[in-house]
């Protein structure tokens, strides 16, 4: 992996780019940009969406539309890491909760790295919304 970072201008603020693609990253509300906890809320999310729709696929679940939401919680004091992270999954199509639950236990469990590095200082919870009928997380 080759990432790269650059300031732009005199604020704290950078451009981050593996050479074919490039983010703006943000030291405050006030910029524009992505903050680095925002970064690594989203690389969960991300990360553990790839992981959920490629085992779907292999299922042979006909996902037609996808998002996903993640909420977080920080410790009060630095280094602030993330406390709690809850993931929300909406899919529609032709898809069996069951075989969704199943794909997202094995994403957050097993196949996402990002999900297995955060894990080490949050807690993960999620739920999952199909075809408008929510499901929470077993407990």
């Amino acid at each position: 992996m080759d990432l790269r970072l650059e300031r732009t201008g005199t604020d704290i603020q950078f451009t981050g780019t593996n050479g074919a693609y490039d983010l703006q990253i943000a030291s405050s509300d006030d910029q524009e940009g992505i903050s680095p906890m925002e970064m690594a809320a989203l690389s969960t999310l991300g990360c553990s969406s790839i992981d959920i729709l490629l085992i779907l696929e292999k299922q042979q679940q006909d996902v037609d539309r996808f998002h996903a939401e993640v909420d977080t919680e920080r410790a009060e004091e630095p280094p602030r890491v993330f406390t709690d992270l809850h993931m929300h999954y909406v899919l529609e199509g032709d898809v069996a909760p069951d075989k969704v639950r199943r794909a997202v236990d094995l994403s957050l469990e097993t196949y996402c790295s990002v999900s297995n590095m955060i894990d080490e200082t949050a807690t993960i919870t999620y739920a999952f919304t199909v075809n408008g009928e929510r499901y929470e997380q077993d407990a």
